[in-house]
């Protein structure tokens, strides 16, 4: 289901004489500036912005007319970050300004969208040579009362499947480890030796020396490549970069598709593309965070961690717990909840999340998820019988089992289960048991 937000820019975004000049749409307040200043490595910053700008128009799964959603960019002290997922929500693209690719300061804080349109799009491409790159994020001076006569106005469509996506990106690669580090002249030749966009298949990174090699079937310590055409996006920034890093999740043999990341690091900025474990699916419909939107019992933690974050580039969980007086296990569970609403989301380079505030109802995340409406909707009508570790689920229609393992991963009856075998999240029986189970047990 879409919802359309309204955005309102000053003015189109646009390269100027005197710079690049980003109009952006709100936050905390009404076309906010959070930079002016230089962008130290101009050429690569125009690659990395029109690459995030690309994968938010660009549906990768049955391709059709171009998205064109705006990207989302953050200020924070010492840092903006660019964020944007693909028409079909199967791929996440960042790209994080650092302190060493800025030349000015961040004069605010806050999310919004910018506005990255045609016009603007062709004049970063023909950014190129070595001077500074001046850049103003929103208007240099602005009150409310001018707007009226001189705003352009935007109704997009902009799709739930975003927020889910912000939602279950964070706790999936929250559990990545960097799994490969190559210099940019490897990167350039593997990427090339790729698959065409055509292509579907799941494929596997293996490290070999100071190269990637590609196989069919999972092994210790491979990366998932599904749909290698994705990377495509990457390609801009490489002859800026100095390595490309890849991270993951732990797999082993017989291990099914999982998602990935891939990161060009050019010193100054770092552009990333988080790949679904296919192509068809979107991150939107992955179920990994259903457990921090069910937990009751988390939500004044969150409540209390969400009133201490302060904007840093990157969340300390131990200062953060001393802060709040909870322990590190608490605070985790906090800022996955707090994830839900998009309000942090995750940094694999830094290996730590980061405080943003998306322009989204807190609650639609929530709201909008098919499973998690239908397990309240049955623990709300009696339907779950206990029977120990294991739960009868009783519709109008069916009985289904719902059996708790020693690893505390759930099993059921359903074909929800029957078809996923719990690689996307938990169907809504197993996570109505988990909501009357005290106390709530994790859910993988």
């Amino acid at each position: 289901m879409n919802a359309v937000q309204t955005y309102r820019y000053l003015q189109p975004s646009a390269l100027r004489a005197a710079g690049l000049d980003l109009q952006t749409c709100g936050g905390p307040a009404a076309n906010p500036r959070f930079f002016a200043g230089f962008l130290t490595a101009p050429a690569a910053a125009a690659a990395g912005l029109l690459a995030v700008a690309e994968v938010a128009r660009t549906r990768y799964h049955q391709p059709v007319n171009p998205a064109s959603l705006d990207p989302v960019v953050t200020g924070s002290r010492g840092r903006l970050r660019f964020e944007s997922f693909s028409g079909c929500c199967g791929v996440y693209a960042r790209m994080d300004v650092l302190p060493a690719g800025l030349d000015g300061e961040i004069s605010g804080h806050g999310t919004t969208n910018v506005d990255v349109n045609p016009p603007l799009r062709e004049a970063l491409a023909r950014v190129g040579g070595i001077e500074p790159l001046h850049v103003a994020v929103g208007p240099d001076d602005l009150t409310v009362s001018t707007m009226d006569g001189s705003v352009v106005e935007r109704k997009v469509p902009l799709p739930g499947r975003w927020l889910r996506g912000f939602a279950e990106v964070h706790v999936l690669t929250a559990g990545f480890e960097p799994r490969a580090e190559i210099p940019a002249a490897e990167a350039a030749a593997f990427l090339r030796r790729l698959p065409a966009a055509t292509d579907r298949s799941v494929l596997w990174a293996v490290p070999a020396g100071r190269t990637l090699r590609l196989t069919s079937r999972p092994a210790p310590g491979a990366v998932c490549l599904a749909g290698a055409g994705r990377l495509a996006a990457l390609r801009g920034v490489l002859r800026h970069a100095r390595t490309l890093r890849v991270y993951g999740p732990a797999v082993r043999a017989g291990s099914p598709a999982v998602p990935s990341t891939w990161e060009l690091d050019t010193g100054a900025l770092r552009v990333s593309l988080t790949l679904s474990p296919e192509p068809y699916r979107g991150f939107s419909g992955e179920g990994a965070a259903l457990a921090a939107l069910a937990g009751d019992d988390v939500v004044d933690d969150a409540e209390l961690v969400g009133a201490l974050l302060n904007w840093d580039p990157t969340i300390d969980v131990a200062a953060l717990a001393d802060a709040a007086a909870l322990p590190d296990g608490r605070v985790r569970a906090a800022l996955a909840q707090l994830g839900t609403a998009g309000r942090v989301g995750y940094d694999v380079a830094d290996g730590a999340y980061f405080h943003r505030v998306m322009p989204y109802d807190a609650g639609r995340a929530e709201r909008d998820n098919p499973r998690l409406l239908g397990a309240r909707a049955l623990v709300e009508h009696g339907a779950v019988e206990r029977d120990g570790e294991d739960a009868t689920v009783r519709t109008d229609a069916e009985v289904y089992r719902v059996r708790r393992h020693p690893d505390g991963a759930y099993s059921c009856t359903c074909r929800w289960w029957a078809r996923h075998r719990g690689q996307r999240g938990p169907c809504r029986h197993a996570l109505a048991v988990s909501m009357v189970a005290a106390p709530v047990e994790a859910l993988s």
